[in-house]
């Protein structure tokens, strides 16, 4: 009996090790899984970094700086979930997820004079605490690498209503093609000052290189006729599918569009003249070939064609109504004439016969009894 007995507490012993062996290899595989999610190794990051063409293959570089608003088209797929659910998360909790964990660096707003260097990253407590971020210490957390833990309910995603992006056009002379990329991207907190008026805040710059691994995990909808998940947000800015204001181009003196262009007419002409100089730029620089050159040709003649038919229409419409206003003055001038001769063959008539009454005396002899 006492056999059974210890052989029963064994069996029972090895059963508890065995628990607890299985909930510690559980909580290590989740915990290797999760600081995986978070972390990402030096082949993933070079897989997903767009590398910048070299200085000796660039012939010509435009910097463009837009403004995206989340509330207008496609751009809602950078802001939609509000907060983070089943379809994933909005790309700001992205970015300011692995901003607390350490994982990316961000830079200062330095308002057109951006400068992406270690003298101007952000210390992420200092910019915590001036947008009113509430945050707190995480395990782990080092003075010489900080990380940090937010809340989703403390991350303002539903106050960042658009985002500044910086735009490289560039024509790379190795392939011959003019192309445009985003370098970094910019939150913008829109938020209400003791006026009670919007105001924008922009928060930090961030380069793009430093947080495609992360994004190209989170797939959005683009279309609201087709659910299936096709794209996601790496490829919502790889493939320029969002819709951006152009607010400033690079120059000397660091003004935007508003600045050198107060009336609003001048400002959109400017901005819609910039765009159609980059969409056009790389048109310019190749000599047309033989098929362009007759479809030229022969579009110009169409138009030449086009324009001498519209002529010729408009000319004969002003001959025809010269005509008509012509014959109009005619018959205007035939009656008149006709009326003054009847009114003049009327005053004749009246003259005769008032020598007729004079000359006899008042009394008018018949014509007839004369000839008799």
């Amino acid at each position: 009996m006492k056999f059974l007995k210890v052989i029963i507490a064994v069996a029972a012993i090895a059963c508890t090790a065995s628990v607890a062996q299985a909930q510690v290899v559980k909580k290590t595989a989740a915990t290797a899984a999760k600081k995986a999610q978070s972390q990402v190794s030096t082949r993933q990051q070079s897989f997903y970094e767009v590398p910048e063409p070299s200085d000796a293959d660039l012939q010509w570089m435009k910097i463009v700086y837009r403004e995206i608003d989340l509330t207008k088209g496609k751009n809602a797929a950078l802001y939609y979930p509000e907060e983070p659910n089943e379809d994933g998360e909005s790309l700001f909790y992205i970015i300011m997820r692995h901003v607390a964990n350490g994982d990316i660096s961000v830079y200062e707003w330095l308002d057109g004079r951006e400068m992406f260097t270690d003298t101007y990253k952000y210390k992420i407590s200092n910019m915590l605490d001036r947008f009113h971020i509430l945050y707190a210490h995480a395990k782990g957390s080092t003075e010489k690498a900080p990380k940090y833990v937010i809340e989703n309910a403390d991350i303002p995603g539903s106050e960042v209503l658009s985002y500044y992006i910086i735009e490289k056009w560039e024509f790379d002379t190795r392939s011959n093609k003019m192309r445009s990329r985003v370098d970094a991207i910019c939150p913008v907190l829109h938020r209400e000052d003791e006026f009670g008026v919007v105001q924008k805040w922009p928060m930090f710059w961030v380069k793009l290189n430093d947080i495609r691994p992360y994004i190209a995990q989170q797939f959005v909808f683009t279309d609201n006729d087709n659910n299936l998940l096709r794209y996601n947000l790496d490829d919502f800015f790889k493939l320029n599918m969002y819709k951006g204001d152009i607010y400033k181009v690079k120059n000397l003196r660091n003004q935007t569009l508003r600045m050198q262009f107060p009336d609003d007419k001048a400002y959109k002409h400017a901005q819609d003249s910039i765009e159609r100089r980059l969409r056009q730029f790389d048109k310019g620089l190749w000599v047309p070939s033989r098929e362009e050159l007759q479809a030229q040709k022969e579009a110009r003649e169409k138009a030449e064609r086009e324009a001498e038919g519209a002529d010729d229409e408009e000319t004969t419409a002003a001959e025809e109504q010269k005509s008509v206003k012509k014959s109009t003055t005619k018959r205007g001038a035939k009656s008149t004439k006709k009326a003054t001769v009847k009114k003049e063959k009327k005053q004749k008539v009246a003259k005769v016969k008032t020598r007729e009454v004079k000359s006899s005396g008042g009394a008018v002899r018949s014509v007839r009894n004369r000839k008799r």
